[in-house]
């Protein structure tokens, strides 16, 4: 085929400009993007104080010392199955969401969300709504249009800015880290990062925008395994709507079949997918149901009821749908869902709030709460204080000259909580074997009281020899035992006396 005729592989991008929507979804959609802007940027500067041994900042991620702080939780690396458990229960209440209500966090709480309606408003301040932003894109370049280009872009760089700046104090505490980056004294990983997350925020928020969410998440690609035939979507009921007609009294007058649509396109032009809900289910709606707002608007203008766009199920839409189709016999026929007075039928199904609790969302929640009490449980019943033990390799014992043998071993002391403490070292078991701590004075032949440093592990070696006339020459089990000397908290570990073996 020639190069003059040959379609290209790729259609470009038409660039979408959104209208600004009024309606108690959109309020909605305000309300999280508040909540969660703010709990991203204002979380890293909230304080907890965990006494003078620990850092104060409520949530910190530190890398440094293998630390997480969640306000009263302090989460150590070997504790990750913590944050694993949290992982899986995300999992299941995304599955849990969509299931039930479809791309719900899509919608609004997704960041490429959240972040993209924050650019428009920014955009809506500086360039008007969607038809002075068509008009605008369209004229010449003129000073005024590049005044108002650079000043949107320069707003946005600085709220991307912002947010790699929000990322980067979740890492080291806040305040110094902010005075340190300003002065230019942090680490380059630092900049680096707010670079990073600089370039994304803005590329992906304020330019690509719907490509994001189209092309680049997989999210719209898995959905269709998680909804069922009664999880609630953005529906166009065409049941009611068909056929639609912009002269409605005009079409009813002269006696032709008119349903509630009007063809105002006013669902179109507050997408910010730039999609036609009514050309049905499609994989770049995100559920944001703001052509909902646009179109029970519209309907309150001319005196109908609202719903022509709404939360439905796959159920309710098909049994509705026959309905009106005298089960599928005929085009949709609005007298078939209509009474003579010209209200609904008392046959039209509608959304029943107890469809949610069916048994696929009800397993969800069984394993999203199970996980969750789980992890509550290991939580606030697990051990502060630990002890783990590694016995020397080489040599793995030494037989003295007075015919006892010796064994060392390199014990760790874990003291999770950020306060010192007083810990009893002892051994339980081989009744004839002493200890001694190299460095130290034992308390006595088989105990020694270590000053531990809060929030931090202590490393101890430790000898034990047993007499030549005791030993078994064989390898013994026994324990170490560490205990709080001031509370009742104590840890054990299994650890084996090597001999020379059996004698001959």
């Amino acid at each position: 085929m020639s190069a003059k005729i040959r379609r290209p592989l790729y259609e470009a991008r038409k660039k979408i400009f959104p209208k600004r929507a009024e309606g108690r979804f959109r309020q909605f959609k305000w309300l999280v993007m508040l909540v969660t802007l703010g709990i991203y940027y204002l979380t890293p500067w909230l304080r907890w104080d965990r006494g003078p041994y620990a850092p104060d900042q409520a949530v910190l991620i530190d890398l440094a010392h293998r630390r997480f702080y969640f306000f009263f939780i302090e989460i150590w690396p070997q504790e990750f199955f913590f944050v694993a458990g949290l992982l899986v229960m995300a999992g299941f209440g995304l599955f849990l969401i969509t299931s039930a209500v479809g791309r719900a966090w899509c919608g609004y709480t997704c960041p490429q969300t959240v972040w993209v309606d924050l650019f428009l408003v920014v955009e809506r301040a500086i360039e008007g709504d969607r038809n002075a932003r068509m008009k605008l894109e369209n004229a010449p370049w003129t000073f005024n249009k590049i005044v108002k280009r650079v000043s949107k872009h320069l707003i946005w760089l600085a709220i991307a800015v912002a947010t790699g700046g929000a990322w980067i104090f979740y890492f080291a505490d806040a305040p110094t880290l902010a005075i340190d980056f300003v002065t230019g004294y942090a680490q380059p990983v630092a900049y680096i990062t707010v670079a990073v997350l600089t370039a994304t925020t803005y590329v992906f928020g304020g330019i690509m925008r719907e490509q994001v969410c189209i092309y680049m998440c997989p999210w719209p690609r898995i959905q269709a395994a998680m909804l069922d035939e009664s999880s609630l979507v953005v529906t166009y009921n065409d049941w009611r709507g068909e056929p639609r007609t912009r002269g409605s009294k005009k079409a009813a007058a002269a006696g032709l079949a008119v349903g509630d649509c009007v063809d105002c396109n006013a669902c179109v032009a507050v997408c910010p997918m730039g999609i036609d809900i009514r050309d049905g289910q499609q994989l770049e709606c995100i559920t944001c149901a703001l052509c909902i707002d646009a179109c029970d608007s519209v309907m309150d203008k001319v005196g109908k009821p609202r719903g022509l766009i709404a939360y439905a199920t796959l159920d309710e839409y098909q049994s509705n749908m026959m309905m009106a189709t005298n089960n599928g016999a005929t085009a949709i026929d609005p007298s078939n869902v209509r009474n003579p007075d010209g209200s609904f039928s008392d046959k039209i199904r509608h959304f029943d709030w107890r469809i949610i609790f069916r048994p696929r969302t009800l397993l969800y929640m069984g394993v999203w709460g199970a996980v969750g009490i789980g992890l509550m449980v290991a939580l606030l019943s697990r051990d502060r204080l630990e002890v783990n033990v590694l016995h020397d390799r080489n040599p793995q014992y030494v037989l003295e000259s007075d015919g006892s043998i010796r064994n060392g071993y390199a014990v760790r002391i874990l003291n999770m909580i950020p306060q010192p403490r007083n810990i009893i070292v002892s051994l339980e078991g081989i009744p004839d074997a002493t200890m001694k701590v190299n460095g130290m004075e034992t308390d006595s032949p088989r105990a020694i009281t270590v000053a531990v440093e809060p929030d931090q592990v202590t490393n101890l070696k430790i000898f034990l020899t047993m007499p030549g006339d005791k030993v078994a020459w064989s390898n013994e089990d026994f324990r170490f035992v560490v205990k709080d000397a001031d509370g009742d908290e104590t840890d054990t570990y299994k650890a084996v006396f090597f001999a020379p073996g059996v004698r001959k």
